[in-house]
Order: structure tokens, then C-alpha cells, then sequence
């Protein structure tokens, strides 16, 4: 009997164990520190990423051609990425992070470059620009593009068509203001939303549910020492629960990984495998402008 009950408790303290490191690891998801040069999102395979599907094949294809086009020519690096939410982060970090953490422009001391970042279900959107192509999209001139090409058609559902839109603008007025023409009007650049609360909420939230599940588990086991037949199996050391134990565990982790970003389930775009990659520079210093539709 002490043989089979030193089992029992061996295999409470292993759960504990096994419950521990699930926390660990729901924590260090959560609690991670944002890094506003590490990008949240997977590696890019293109200079048109589309993680939330919105943008045609055709004019995906269209697109890479043209940016690639456009940096042959000029030096300037443009970069498009599509998501359906940034989870809890404000969209100017996130879309600065991936700015940086993809490394777009050139490695050089010139290096020119923006990013169009939306996020789809969000209804927000942002243009990061780097502080060499600052002169020739200000943040006063970038928010009026985007008003102007980006926002109609968004409204109407017509993503791929917005963003192309809003490319050729960018295209069309980095071209001009290089060679002297004159700049469209500047307007007041819209204001984006301030960090909220909740990702502190799922955190603390997430600690009570792996606590509880810890006493349960204890308190279980001290109710069904002494029951027959249960000190053989697995389950016996839970009180009858142990069954339960992968959904409980699956469920820390998924609620942990789930809470930073809704990311994951995203999926990757497709094609650019002849993509040679953005140039390595990531000169972002937050200029650009966005708002929502």
C-alpha cells in the first residue's frame, strides 16, 4: 500500500509539474515584452504580404511587379502587409515593429522605404515611413493619400483595389516631389488609438484559472487516497480527473498564445519564391500617418 500510494503522490507531483511549466510557458507568450524591432509577424515572401486574403492573386502579381519596378528605378523599397487584427496592440507599434523587424529599404546610409500596414477586421490602417523618404511623403501628405485613394474604396469593400490605389499614389508623388513638382495639400495627420487594458485583464486572468487548476487537482487527490482500484493507473493520482488533464493543459497554452496577437491563424501568402528579399535596412523612426475607415 505504501508502494502504490508513494505512487499516487508521485504522480500529483508530476502533474504539478507538467501544469508549472504549461504556466511557464502561457506567460512567457503573454508577458513577453513587445519589441518594437522584432516583427510579430512570420517572414515576409514578398513585398506584398496578404495575411488575411483580401488581395486577388492578379493584383498581387501586379503589384510585386510594379514595386519592383519602382525600386529598380528609384531606390525606394514599398512594402504591403495585410492582417486581420493586431490583437490588443496599437497599430502604429505593430506596423512599426513589422517595419522594422522585416529590415525594408536598402542596407545603405540612403535608404527610402515605407510600409502599408491594415488591419482588416479592425478597420485601421498605417503607413510607416522611413526617415529618408520623409521628405517626399510627410506625414500630412501620406494621411491625405490615403484619405483620398485608400478609405472610398475600403468602405465599398474594394481592398485590393484601395491599396492599389494608394500605391500608385505613393508612387506617383515620391516621383514628383523628386523631380520639383508640386506636393498635393497636407492635411492634419489623423491620431491613432492609445494601447488598451485588456491584455493585462487576459493575463491576470489566465494566473487565477492555472492557480485553480493547481488546488483542484491537490484537493482532488487528498479526497481519493483512499479509494480502491485507483492507484494504478494515471488517472487514479488526479482523483478521477486525469482524463481531463490535455484538455486543461491545451487550453492554458491556447489561451496563452492566443491573447498576445491574433496572428496565428493567419496562415502565409503565397508565391514570391523568386523574391530576393527587402534590402536590410529598417530605418523607421515613426513617421507616417494612418487612422480607420
Amino acid at each position: 500500500m505504501k508502494i502504490k500510494f508513494a505512487s499516487a503522490k508521485l504522480k500529483s507531483f508530476l502533474a504539478v509539474l507538467i501544469l508549472a511549466f504549461a504556466a511557464a510557458t502561457a506567460f512567457s507568450q503573454t508577458d513577453a515584452p513587445f519589441s518594437i524591432n522584432t516583427s510579430p509577424l512570420p517572414a515576409p515572401t514578398g513585398a506584398v504580404n496578404d495575411y488575411a486574403g483580401v488581395i486577388d492573386p492578379a493584383t498581387k502579381q501586379q503589384l510585386e511587379e510594379k514595386l519592383k519596378q519602382f525600386k529598380e528605378k528609384t531606390g525606394v523599397e514599398l512594402a504591403v502587409a495585410v492582417v486581420k487584427s493586431t490583437g490588443d496592440r496599437p497599430i502604429f507599434d505593430y506596423s512599426l515593429a513589422v517595419a522594422r523587424g522585416w529590415k525594408i529599404g536598402s542596407k545603405e546610409d540612403d535608404n527610402p522605404s515605407a510600409l502599408l500596414f491594415v488591419a482588416i477586421d479592425d478597420r485601421k490602417f498605417f503607413t510607416q515611413v522611413s526617415k529618408d523618404l520623409e521628405d517626399e511623403l510627410p506625414d500630412g501628405i501620406v494621411g491625405n493619400l490615403q484619405r483620398q485613394f485608400l478609405v472610398p474604396e475600403f468602405r465599398k469593400g474594394n481592398y485590393a483595389k484601395g491599396i492599389a490605389d494608394t500605391l500608385d499614389a505613393y508612387i506617383r508623388t515620391t516621383e514628383e516631389r523628386r523631380s520639383g513638382g508640386a506636393p498635393p495639400a497636407e492635411t492634419e495627420k489623423p491620431k491613432d488609438d492609445g494601447p488598451g487594458s485588456s491584455q493585462i485583464l487576459s493575463s491576470s486572468f489566465c494566473c487565477l484559472l492555472i492557480i485553480g487548476v493547481i488546488l483542484l487537482i491537490i484537493f482532488s487527490n487528498r479526497g481519493g487516497k483512499n479509494r480502491k482500484g485507483d492507484h494504478d493507473d494515471w488517472s487514479g493520482g488526479f482523483g478521477g480527473g486525469g482524463s481531463a488533464l490535455p484538455w486543461v493543459i491545451g487550453s492554458i497554452l491556447a489561451s496563452g498564445s492566443g491573447s498576445s496577437s491574433s496572428s496565428g491563424d493567419w496562415g502565409s501568402s503565397s508565391g514570391g519564391s523568386d523574391w530576393g528579399g527587402f534590402g536590410g535596412g529598417g530605418d523607421f523612426g515613426g513617421g507616417g500617418a494612418g487612422g480607420d475607415w
